[in-house]
């Protein structure tokens, strides 16, 4: 028996790539995004969901809102463990400040080593969102979950699974409404696609 988990990162907000969203609350999707999250919503009609779990953040709850609404499924589990990595007072600031935080550029570098300025390392994500998986996995197997989360967040669970450090996370994209599937079983866990896209 095996859990299948489609890790889908939100779609897109106004601004995406200018600033570090992380745990701001008000960020909501672009008009971009949320046309991205209608056109992911109707290609995901075309896939066995069994369950949607999202971030409480306001952008991936608009994402999993749209592709449960395609499907008819009205239940939506907000989880924390697929929050937004915590980086503290660098949330908001603008990608061209942070460059300049000689703490950004060491948590960029080395990221199985550094802590965000909220505290949290990669390995900390790590051991959150898989935890989350392991729990699903044990409760619902044989149903396909849905997890709507962030791209740092998938690329923690993405590394776990190919036994990758955490500084590998830059080697690969993990794309505003992309789907990533990983299926889990009794055997361990493998990636079946990564980072498909609309």
């Amino acid at each position: 028996m095996t859990t299948t988990f489609l890790l889908v990162r939100h779609a897109a907000h106004d601004n995406l790539g200018s600033y570090l969203a992380g745990r701001t609350m008000d960020v909501s999707l672009g008009s971009d995004g949320r046309q991205q999250a209608g056109l992911l919503a109707e290609r995901l009609t075309r896939v066995k969901v069994d369950a949607i779990h999202t971030s409480p953040r306001k952008r991936t709850q608009e994402t999993a809102r749209a592709i449960g609404a395609a499907r008819g499924l009205l239940r939506i589990e907000i989880d924390d463990a697929l929050d937004e990595v915590d980086f503290g007072h660098w949330a908001g600031e603008s990608f061209e400040t942070l460059d300049i935080d000689p703490l950004w550029r060491r948590w960029n570098a080395v990221r199985s080593l550094a802590r965000t300025a909220g505290g949290e390392t990669m390995l900390d994500v790590e051991k959150r969102v898989m935890e989350l998986i392991e729990t699903l996995e044990e409760k619902r197997r044989d149903e396909t979950i849905l997890l709507v989360s962030h791209a740092e967040v998938i690329k923690a669970a993405v590394c776990h699974v190919l036994g990758l450090p955490a500084n590998a996370s830059e080697r690969f994209e993990i794309a505003p409404a992309s789907v990533s599937r990983i299926v889990v079983g009794e055997w361990g866990a493998k990636i079946l696609n990564l980072n498909e896209r609309v």
